[in-house]
């Protein structure tokens, strides 16, 4: 069997499946992406395997890099990437670079050295006072492409953490990454332009890569390149036909799982058909708030036949999933409402069998490093035994953004408490104790002092409304300059004529 950070260009078997060829029509609608053949494929382990290669790429640039990431932090690691990408922008490598104002925050010196270097940098959803809530939806990507011809896509940020601290017992993140070469890094590149052009940057056909001779076919491998965006719900629905069309196992690694009612049926009537479905999540996550929440939906998996495993290391990151040993997907999104339909998201699909059985292996090792959960005597969610070795201390934050996705999970299991329209698990009590003793403290200070709930909320609907009302005002200005605006010429027609 082939092993992590091979090169593959094996194609797919089952050919001429009709049960295959009805999941390749699913899988595009649901999707919205097209299979793309002819790549070349490598998996990347954590950042002792990723990291190295995005850096030697980038120093091996000869004309174009497009650098697209959530979090880059002004730490070691974070420096050094920006060391090679501001040398690469003063050889005259044309240098692009996108990151999340959120996530990102606190690495303005970075991009300072980077334009001065000659680097273009923009940031993603900075704050406006048009847009009071607009901040919750995050360019959570992370991309690099270089030269048009190979491209990264992963679950890791630019950040020391990734790496770990032996020092205070932090072990390296887990994380999982896939190199591209081949046609599909041109889908790479248009999903780097879209969001370029949202953050204020020139339309895509100003500046796009001619990718017809860097991205000719690499490899045999198919796959396909879902590029989420707010609303699209893409990756969502493919997770959902995934999870509906596995025969013989589908086993998933989430960093912030907190699953949708419709997405922990679809897993359940899988494991209950007799599919071996396997979730993997972190036992320690960097954000504590999340861990109940993804416990309280323990019990209807495991009642089904779902097998969950908790991570023992400090932080599990990756975003994976493998079906059948055929279907496979790395990326970004997290299983949970605020990644699947509110963030810019980026995961590959890849659809080839030597790819997925390589999958199966890292997650066989990785939940070697686990802990079993399952329902005990007492009918209670617990782990299999005491876990042993020593124990990896908590991650810390990772960003305030995470914490706002965290929120919204919040807002789920308080609306659970107040409709009663899901069941609510045991770990969810002492979230809901604290919620409400906050709702017990702000009713108290209503009823003392009105003022200091008042005017907060007077200066929130005024800062709304006005808002709204300029929104409005440049929707009606955009409609009367469209009416005024000529309609386009029409070519003349240039088909049929005779040579000359």
């Amino acid at each position: 069997m082939a092993a992590p950070g091979q090169v593959l260009n094996a194609r797919p078997d089952g050919e001429g499946r009709p049960d295959l060829a009805l999941a390749d029509r699913a899988f595009a609608r649901a999707a919205g992406s097209p299979p793309i053949d002819g790549n070349a494929v490598r998996l990347l382990q954590d950042a002792g395997e990723n990291y190295p290669a995005w850096l030697a790429a980038i120093r091996a640039a000869e004309y174009s890099i497009l650098f697209e990431n959530y979090i880059v932090a002004d730490d070691e690691v974070g420096r050094e990437f920006a060391d090679a990408l501001a040398a690469k922008a003063r050889a005259g490598v044309d240098v692009r670079i996108v990151y999340d104002w959120l996530g990102s925050r606190g690495a303005g010196a970075l991009w300072s050295r980077l334009t001065t270097a000659g680097a273009r940098v923009l940031a993603f959803n900075r704050p406006r006072l048009d847009s009071p809530l607009g901040w919750l939806s995050r360019d959570h990507r992370k991309t690099i492409v270089i030269d048009g011809g190979i491209g990264y896509v992963s679950g890791l940020c630019v950040s020391a953490k990734w790496l770990g601290d032996a020092a205070r017992r932090m072990e390296p993140w887990r994380d999982t990454g896939i190199e591209i070469r081949g046609p599909a890094v041109a889908e790479l590149t248009r999903a780097f332009e879209a969001v370029w052009h949202a953050c204020g940057g020139e339309p895509p056909q100003a500046y796009r890569v001619d990718a017809t001779d860097v991205c000719a076919p690499a490899g045999d491998v198919r796959l396909r390149v879902v590029a989420g965006t707010p609303n699209a719900t893409g990756t969502y629905r493919l997770d959902l036909v995934i999870a509906s069309l596995a025969r013989h196992r589908l086993w998933i690694c989430d960093a912030y799982f907190v699953g949708t009612t419709a997405y922990v049926q679809a897993l359940a009537a899988a494991a209950r058909d007799g599919v071996d479905v396997r979730l993997l999540v972190p036992g320690a996550s960097d954000i504590p708030m999340l861990s109940p929440l993804s416990r309280a939906g323990y019990r209807a998996l495991l009642e089904a036949g779902v097998r969950v495993f908790e991570w023992n290391g400090t932080m599990l990151h990756a975003k994976t999933a493998v079906a059948d040993g055929l279907w496979a997907r790395i990326g970004s999104t997290n299983l949970n409402i605020a990644s699947w339909m509110g963030n810019y998201e980026l995961d590959v699909a890849v659809e080839n069998r030597q790819f997925g059985e390589i999958m199966a292996a890292q997650y066989e090792l990785d939940l070697a490093g686990a802990t079993e959960i399952v329902l005990t005597r007492r009918n209670r969610v617990g782990p299999t035994e005491a876990r042993s070795g020593p124990v990896a201390r908590r991650a810390q934050s990772g960003s305030a953004a995470r914490v706002a996705a965290g929120a919204v999970s919040v807002g789920s299991a308080l609306s659970a408490a107040l409709t009663n329209r899901r069941t609510l698990g045991a770990t969810e009590a002492g979230l809901l104790a604290k919620v409400s003793m906050g709702a017990i403290g702000f009713a108290i200070v209503a009823a003392l002092w009105p003022q200091v709930v008042a005017w907060p909320l007077a200066v929130l609907a005024a800062w709304m409304g006005l808002a709204w009302l300029a929104k409005a005002r440049a929707l009606r200005r955009q409609g009367r300059q469209a009416a005024a605006a000529p309609p386009p010429a029409t070519p003349p027609y240039e088909g049929g004529g005779g040579g000359a």
